[in-house]
């Protein structure tokens, strides 16, 4: 078995000495060739490195390539643009040095540039590239200060499908990062993120970094207007709030309660006239802390009293009433009311019910303290 093991360190060591052998020979080419050897070195990089473990990333970025590749970004041939961003690509995923080495040796002014190309296919490359580096914490500020920001909105309206799921995506990774986010985001935004909110699925990832958007949108006079004044705009942060998961119903009623907050005379009655009671009320019973906290103040200022702090039960049970009032009449109000207030604490049960279970599936024995 000794004997075994011990051919095996010996082929594996051959192995990566002949790939260390290939991987300086490629980044030679990329150094020292001409632009043809540059280009066939960048498609060399890029296959290497697709399947690869981590370490052999690490390897290229120490062998030298990554300025040379940066280079080639601002060359006039397309060719060579190309194959060194997917090039670029490759190295930075799952590698936060080379994406924090990337920018660092130069990288944003032209991808900036390319988000401005007329080629589509590199616009859209542009974009899956600074996706990528903007998930590298130290590369944020870079990138946000660097003019990307409006051209990724613009290509929220104006890309691939794929296209304006990494703008939206790398606009997210720059405002998670961003002491003052509407710095980085302006109400320009609003149609297409509404668009992208309306047709996707309310309870998908894409649709919480939607909604964490237009919340953030939400915190200045423009995009207020922007959200309001959109055909649609309220009706979609209600429907979210109805059907979204529990992180985009956060960021739906929370952008719907910035509204209100702003200015209750003119917000509240936009917001009951499509329809957002029953889900806030519901998601008093079944949101994330923080949300049920937020349906229950937004609540609040949707009465047809002056709001009162803080939401007490009885108070709660009078917006039902009233709710249930403007919709089946006096008459029926209190039988409506009731049955709603019912089906709010039975929805909480089993709420409650599914996430002890889902928690009890999850545990293995070592996961149970002992008494």
């Amino acid at each position: 078995m000794g004997e075994e093991e011990s051919v095996m360190d010996k082929d594996e060591e051959t192995w990566n000495q002949k790939k260390q052998t290939l991987i300086d020979e490629v980044a030679e080419k990329l150094i020292g060739g001409d632009l043809d050897a540059k280009i066939q070195a960048a498609r060399d990089i890029r296959k290497l490195v697709r399947k690869s473990p981590v370490k052999t990333r690490s390897k290229f970025a120490a062998a030298g390539v990554i300025q040379p590749l940066v280079s080639m970004l601002l060359s006039p041939n397309v060719d060579a643009r190309e194959s060194s961003l997917l090039a670029l690509l490759n190295l930075a995923v799952r590698n936060e040095r080379n994406k924090v080495m990337i920018v660092t040796f130069g990288a944003i002014p032209p991808l900036v540039e390319l988000l401005n190309f007329q080629n589509s296919s590199l616009r859209e490359l542009a974009a899956a590239a600074i996706l990528t580096l903007s998930a590298a914490a130290p590369n944020k500020p870079t990138i946000a200060s660097s003019g990307a920001a409006p051209l990724l909105v613009h290509l929220l309206s104006s890309g691939t499908v794929q296209g304006r799921v990494d703008a939206v995506t790398a606009l997210h990774n720059l405002c998670t990062g961003s002491e003052d986010p509407t710095f980085i985001l302006n109400a320009r935004a609003v149609p297409p993120l509404i668009n992208l909110l309306r047709e996707c699925k309310k309870y998908s990832k894409f649709a919480e970094k939607t909604t964490a958007l237009l919340e953030i949108l939400s915190k200045t006079e423009d995009g207020r207007l922007a959200i309001s004044n959109l055909e649609g705009g309220i009706l979609t942060l209600v429907e979210t709030v109805e059907d979204g998961s529990l992180v985009s119903t956060e960021h739906a009623v929370g952008a719907l309660l910035t509204l209100c907050q702003s200015c209750r005379n003119k917000y509240r009655e936009l917001i009951l006239k499509e329809g957002a009671i029953p889900g806030l009320l519901r998601l008093t019973a079944e949101g994330t802390t923080e949300a049920q906290e937020r349906a229950r103040t937004l609540l609040d200022l949707l009465r047809d009293s002056p709001p009162e702090k803080p939401l007490t039960s009885s108070v709660l049970e009078r917006i039902v009433y009233d709710f249930a009032k403007r919709v089946d009449g006096a008459d029926k109000a209190a039988e409506t009311a009731k049955r709603l207030l019912q089906d709010m604490v039975h929805r909480s049960v089993e709420l409650s019910l599914s996430q002890i279970q889902l928690r009890a599936g999850s545990c293995t024995p070592s996961d149970i303290p002992s008494m």
